[in-house]
């Protein structure tokens, strides 16, 4: 049985861009599991399930009412798939910093760094080891992998013990940021150099109203004067970072005005968007069950 690892964000996941590849490997029979930055359940975001919402980009609604019942599905506090996800930050060690100090800023004048860095590369390779037992990585989209994966260094050393294995690792919309910000720590290169793939083009970026999940109750994040916190357009346009981690031997493909885009430049299986969630799904099954390295470029 083959199997996949799937990171959400616990900020909110875009709902069919889960729904199209999980669907994929169940019909193949693969088993799925679901892994979080704190261990905390994954929650779709509501226009993931809305398909009255339309997209302003695209002037359009991009979720189906097929759809948006499968991600509620998903989502419903009764359904326990998306439960007891793994928690990453348990699972692999978090890389020290140089002064010594925690999360806090508190320093320990008893530590020695450099035995800092020893430790944490060997529970680094044992964590990477412990996911070979995965025979492939999937990296979900949404407004929420901007807060919690995309800058993540956990999720980064997830993905480099997939690269360094070999094995295959797929991201969809702004979960493919993830691919251009892990590098080697030594190296500082992003994986991607001189690789084709695909993400959110710039053409379907919002201009406003960007918004995220609370973590800790799955509802649209409000301040403390209960007003919805707009974070405005993305924070970043994915596009410009994309073309700039390819590198002059690799490129962006945006695909503006095809009705998909899904690149395969082995190990990396690339989705722009929504749309792309199914056939994202079946690259990965192309690459596991026939060899396939190369499509859409």
């Amino acid at each position: 049985m083959r199997k996949i690892l799937i990171v959400l964000s616990e900020w909110g996941f875009w709902g069919e861009e889960l729904i199209g590849p999980l669907e994929v490997f169940d019909d193949k029979g693969y088993e799925s599991t679901f892994c979080t930055p704190t261990g905390r359940r994954p929650h779709a975001l509501p226009p993931s399930m809305d398909p009255a919402f339309n997209d302003p980009p695209l002037g359009k609604s991009v979720t189906s009412a097929e759809m948006a019942e499968k991600v509620r599905a998903i989502n419903s506090p009764g359904n326990q798939r998306l439960d007891n996800s793994t928690d990453l930050s348990t699972w692999f060690p978090q890389r020290p910093y140089w002064s010594g100090a925690d999360d806090n800023g508190v320093i320990d004048k008893d530590a020695v760094v450099l035995r800092l860095w020893e430790d944490y590369y060997q529970r680094r390779s044992k964590a990477q080891d412990e996911a070979n037992r995965f025979d492939a990585l999937l990296l979900v989209g949404g407004s929420g992998p901007m807060i919690d994966m995309v800058n993540n260094y956990r999720v980064h050393d997830l993905i480099l013990g997939f690269l360094d294995r070999g094995k295959p690792i797929a991201a969809e919309c702004y979960g493919v940021a993830c691919l251009a910000q892990a590098r080697d720590y030594n190296i500082r290169k992003s994986i991607i150099w001189g690789k084709h793939v695909t993400g959110h083009a710039i053409e379907y970026d919002y201009r406003n109203n960007t918004g995220v999940l609370d973590p800790d109750t799955g509802d649209v994040l409000h301040n403390v004067r209960n007003q919805f916190v707009n974070l405005g357009p993305p924070f970043y346009a994915l596009e410009y970072i994309l073309r700039d981690a390819t590198g002059p031997d690799g490129q962006f493909h945006g695909n503006v005005g095809h009705a998909t885009s899904v690149i395969v430049d082995y190990p990396f299986i690339t989705g722009r968007s929504t749309p792309d969630s199914y056939a994202t799904g079946q690259m990965v099954v192309d690459v596991l069950e026939n060899g396939l390295r190369r499509y859409g470029w």
